[in-house]
């Protein structure tokens, strides 16, 4: 979806809720789509909130609620897909058969996988449609049940790593972390498939600093640790880690 139909949907789900007084919902929204949601709600005098299903989620529906409403009931359903431990699948795998079902990306939340089970936070309108369409991921046979027990999988594991770079530009330390060169970086950077704490920035001469979170359409999500020492060739030493 691009940045102009967004901001126009986004605007539409708080015009409605506004003139209605009901509670108005838009489907799964990225992190950098809820940033721009942020920004765009925080400057009108409406009741809004984010809710992905469970606190850490990434991807999030959005709310906007009129005055009177005290409880913010998400349209968001919990599916449990079990199989056997034996058996290996992967996000791609879940994704594609939501996918082959013809719904749309905006109704599917963050799938998390561990061994032999997975959960898939959905729009309450499809859930009943993939529990009575799904009996397979792939070739492996799956069972669903409405529903998650804690823990949740982990989204994601943390891989750390060490360069050396030259300065801590966007261009630089995207060059570093993807293992790109530094006019593909640059023009990945150019052409927006970056993003540093869920905003998309565009500048090549950006500053990193410790704590960022710098995403690379691609190539992965990063996390600056540290950047304060130096090698011995006067080289900042970039320690980071990598969601594998």
């Amino acid at each position: 979806m691009d940045t102009e139909l967004l901001v126009a949907r986004i605007s539409d789900v708080a015009d409605i809720c506004e003139k209605t007084a009901r509670p108005k919902f838009m489907g799964f929204l990225s992190p950098e789509q809820s940033v721009l949601a942020e920004r765009l709600l925080s400057k009108r005098s409406i009741k809004y909130s984010f809710f992905g299903g469970y606190t850490e989620a990434q991807r999030v529906v959005l709310g906007c609620f009129p005055d009177w409403c005290e409880d913010f009931n998400f349209p968001v359903t919990a599916v449990t897909f079990s199989y056997r431990k034996s058996d290996t699948l992967y996000h791609k795998d879940f994704l594609g058969s939501l996918m082959a079902l013809g719904i749309k990306r905006e109704t599917v939340g963050d799938i998390l996988i561990e061994d032999g089970r997975a959960v898939a936070f959905l729009l309450d309108e499809i859930s009943d449609y993939v529990m009575s369409e799904i009996r397979k991921i792939g070739r492996i046979g799956v069972e669903l049940k409405i529903g998650f027990t804690e823990p949740l999988p982990m989204q994601n594991e943390l891989r750390e790593f060490t360069e050396t770079v030259a300065s801590l530009r966007l261009d630089c330390v995207v060059s570093a972390v993807a293992g790109l060169s530094r006019g593909v970086s640059e023009q990945k950077i150019e052409d927006g498939l970056v993003s540093v704490n869920s905003v998309v920035v565009q500048k090549v001469t950006k500053t990193l600093c410790d704590g960022d979170i710098l995403t690379v359409r691609g190539s992965g999500k990063f996390i600056i640790d540290s950047t304060s020492l130096r090698s011995k060739k006067d080289r900042i030493i970039l320690k980071y880690r990598k969601y594998v």
